[in-house]
């Protein structure tokens, strides 16, 4: 799973990353709104860290622009902040923060927190993804076409499972690559794969879109 930590105190990004890291997270850092906003719209993380008191948008504010986005409301947003009084915390908690943590933090702790909220969200989460009339299951890896099923291979069904879960946003092809292949992999590889998962989706294959010099995205309004 993949955690953003959005923290302008170096000492405390890197405590912070290295302890979710030795717990099998994959983590990204960013000490201002700047560099996360841009990381945003290319892969969307599975919780977000937050800090209030940042050089450019401050905590709360990049807050209020997740909640008001209908792509990334829905992301878990833990604040660890050293604003530490209680209407702080209410602020943050009211603002749709999904728990606050003051300055300092134990560690051990935080990753906990950090597990129990993903706990729940796969609890809650349907298992299914929609897309006009296609739906795909990551239980069952069943792929159903206006009522009809399409047999993907395993890669196939990996990018087309990476293109349901961020629709609309683009996905750069070395991302796309580094998640899907890992690192032993080329850009032709990727192509091809592209290519037969277009074949195979019909009509719905226009629905990935090539963006030029970037990647690809699912879009049906391009």
């Amino acid at each position: 799973m993949l955690i953003y930590i959005v923290e302008d105190e170096e000492s405390i990004r890197e405590l912070e990353s290295y302890a979710l890291e030795k717990n099998d997270f994959e983590v990204m850092s960013f000490e201002s709104s700047e560099g996360f906003y841009k990381a945003l719209e290319n892969r969307i993380p599975d919780l977000i860290l937050l800090d209030i008191m940042l050089p450019d948008d401050d905590g709360l504010t990049i807050l209020k622009k997740l909640r008001c986005n209908a792509i990334y409301e829905k992301i878990p947003v833990i604040i660890i902040s050293a604003k530490t009084t209680e209407l702080d915390r209410v602020k943050g908690l009211d603002l749709g923060a999904d728990d606050y943590m003051c300055k300092p933090f134990g560690v051990m702790e935080m990753v906990s927190r950090v597990k129990a909220r993903l706990r729940g969200i796969t609890k809650n989460t349907e298992d299914r993804l929609m897309f006009e009339k296609l739906t795909i299951s990551e239980k069952t890896r069943d792929v159903i076409l206006d009522g009809k099923t399409i047999e993907l291979t395993y890669k196939e069904f990996e990018l087309l499972k990476m293109f349901m879960k961020n629709p609309k946003i683009v996905l750069r092809r070395d991302d796309i690559l580094d998640r899907i292949w890992g690192h032993d992999s080329t850009g032709r590889t990727l192509d091809v794969h592209i290519r037969t998962l277009r074949a195979k989706l019909g009509e719905y294959g226009k629905y990935i879109v090539t963006v030029r010099n970037v990647g690809y995205k699912l879009d049906k309004d391009e």
